[in-house]
């Protein structure tokens, strides 16, 4: 597979390099390297004989230096390799191969440059080039084993058959029985259901604006219960039928109403005590209560209007 620089003896998992070609015979064509299909490029140097990614894999661990690489020979047994494949030739390694070729050639000349100093951005941006195509040898490295186990895994896949009979009687016994607890008039009602339009949505606002509770009405109830009582009563008997608490505050504003007619008298011994309410109006006199309490706000007419 290959030597080290320096050394001459083979490695041991590598066998020997075939014998060198004759003068003027030309560059040989690719060698049938061990195990593989014999289609696969090998490259035979001086300092390098076996497959062109086992020279990839030696400069990118630095166990081979990229300038002792003859790059033109590497070319010219390229193409030798494509002349003998014949028209039919692999275009992925042709296109492999020149993507490697052209990383090797900056990466060797960035090599060959001087290790001065830097002294101006000229040389850091070619350093910073030589690094960025070493990054470029690992990336390339990196593809190509993903690409291996893609392909790995795509032959396993083809060795995969379907299924393509039935499940065995033993098997289809496994399976639970399918109960159906509805017939066919079930089914039917529910596909009318389904098809059934849908009524469109409503918003209520009902809890918004709450309908409103005469203040009028609520003074006749509250006179008619005074009346009948006779003596002092408490607000709160008064109100303990109210079905809400608008009908507590219309209640409420019926005994302000009365009292300012002089129609009942309000006593409370206490702070927060007990309200009590008496009537003392004329027997047979219906007191005044005025509708301002019903009006809805906007309604009517305004304080201004009645000065005019």
């Amino acid at each position: 597979m290959g030597r080290g620089p320096g050394g001459a003896a083979p490695r041991e998992d590598v066998p020997e390099p075939a014998a060198e070609p004759e003068a003027g015979a030309g560059p040989a064509a690719g060698e049938r390297e061990p195990g593989g299909d014999g289609k696969r490029f090998t490259v035979r140097l001086v300092n390098f004989e076996g497959p062109f990614d086992l020279l990839l894999q030696l400069i990118s661990k630095h166990k081979l230096d990229v300038t002792e690489v003859s790059l033109s020979k590497v070319t010219d047994e390229f193409m030798a390799h494509l002349r003998a494949m014949g028209p039919g030739g692999d275009l992925d390694q042709t296109t492999e191969f020149l993507v490697v070729a052209a990383t090797l050639l900056d990466l060797k000349a960035a090599r060959l440059l001087p290790a001065a100093e830097v002294e101006d951005e000229a040389d850091l941006a070619l350093l910073e080039a030589r690094d960025l195509l070493f990054a470029r040898l690992l990336q390339y490295r990196a593809y190509k084993r993903i690409a291996e186990i893609f392909q790995d895994r795509l032959e396993a896949e083809a060795r995969r058959r379907p299924r393509t009979v039935g499940l065995e009687d033993h098997h289809a016994a496994l399976l639970p029985e399918v109960v159906i607890g509805i017939g066919p008039e079930g089914f039917a009602r529910l596909a009318v259901k389904a098809m059934r339009p849908k009524p469109k949505p409503q918003v209520y606002v009902d809890h918004i604006h709450a309908p409103l509770v005469s203040v009028r009405e609520q003074a006749g109830l509250v006179v008619e219960r005074l009346r009948a009582a006779g003596a002092a009563v408490s607000f709160a008997v008064l109100a303990e039928d109210a079905p809400d608490t608008l009908t507590v505050v219309a209640r409420f504003l019926a005994l302000l109403e009365l009292y300012r007619e002089k129609a009942v008298t309000l006593d409370q011994d206490e702070a927060l005590g007990d309200l009590l309410v008496a009537w003392c109006g004329e027997e047979g006199a219906e007191p005044v209560v005025t509708d301002e309490f019903d009006q809805e706000p906007g309604d009517g007419t305004d304080e201004e209007g009645l000065r005019e």
